[in-house]
């Protein structure tokens, strides 16, 4: 079983349109992972049935139990994160500011605090129309650790491609290269590179290539749009032969892609022939080259 991580420098680029795909003409060979909990948007094309869910818990959150404050206020003196507020000699923690430290539970000389558990999120386990299954998360407003709900959304899709004898574990990472991006590559066969001709494309390609690189992960690219500025996109390309990243596939710049968004479809569903064409050519190429890892 190959783990495939597709991902892109910035957001915008088409990523998760290829990674639908994928998933599509995978079918059933396939145990699809979307990881891109802070802003998770498979669900739009892949129609899952959410038919099973647990809550994710991960970090702490100060309380202060006003029956037992003395109104001291060692606890605000000693935040740095300006967590706790006081009004009229009450003291109240503010959850979107508290970073979960247990600082002010350790100085509280009336043991008024108390670190809870937080519920951060939840992730899915659903049928999608593929035949397979996707394992997705939300992560909740404000909340904090998408990196280790990735690493549960990972960790349960391997699971269950190896205990079901799937040939590939197919992951959306998120865009950028922050914690979650580094949770996404964590134990990846392949990394596929999303990117587009423009000066923010390009840049941010470099920057997350440099992250994948650390992992010494193998590394191919899909160019979207290449035709919107073909200077840019032989700028990509000269980039991509330099470090050793395969081409695995050039788009042209289609509308019909937003519109196979707006009916809720992959693009190889969609009735565009030369466009579907692309992406299963792509596809090919990248069973080809992880069957050689």
């Amino acid at each position: 079983m190959k783990e495939i991580v597709v991902i892109s420098g910035k957001g915008g680029t088409g990523k998760t349109s290829v990674t639908a795909a994928f998933a599509q003409l995978a079918g059933t060979d396939a145990i699809i992972a979307d990881c891109d909990v802070d802003a998770a948007d498979m669900h739009l094309l892949m129609e899952p049935d959410m038919s099973g869910g647990e809550d994710f818990y991960s970090g702490f959150l100060a309380v202060i139990e006003p029956d037992k404050c003395t109104g001291c206020g060692k606890c605000k003196e000693v935040c740095r994160f300006g967590a706790i507020s006081e009004d009229q000699g009450i003291y109240r923690v503010l959850p979107l500011e508290c970073e979960g430290c247990g600082y002010c539970a350790r100085v509280c000389p009336a043991e008024a605090i108390d670190m809870e558990l937080q519920n951060v999120g939840k992730w899915y386990d659903s049928a999608i129309k593929s035949g397979s299954r996707m394992i997705h998360a939300r992560l909740g407003i404000g909340a904090e650790n998408s990196g280790k709900l990735v690493a549960q959304v990972k960790k349960v899709a391997r699971k269950m491609a190896e205990e079901q004898g799937k040939d590939y574990v197919i992951v959306d990472g998120s865009p950028g290269v922050g914690c979650p991006v580094v949770s996404s590559l964590s134990g990846a066969d392949y990394v596929l590179l999303v990117t587009e001709p423009s000066v923010a494309g390009i840049h941010d390609l470099r920057r997350v290539y440099q992250l994948v690189a650390k992992f010494r992960i193998k590394a191919g690219c899909i160019i979207n749009k290449y035709d919107l500025k073909e200077e840019k996109t032989e700028e990509i390309k000269e980039f991509l032969e330099s470090e050793g990243i395969s081409l695995v596939g050039s788009i042209p710049y289609n509308e019909n892609f937003t519109r196979a968004m707006t009916e809720g479809k992959t693009i190889v569903e969609y009735d565009d022939p030369a466009l579907a064409g692309i992406l299963r050519n792509s596809w090919e190429k990248v069973g080809e080259i992880v069957a050689r890892l």
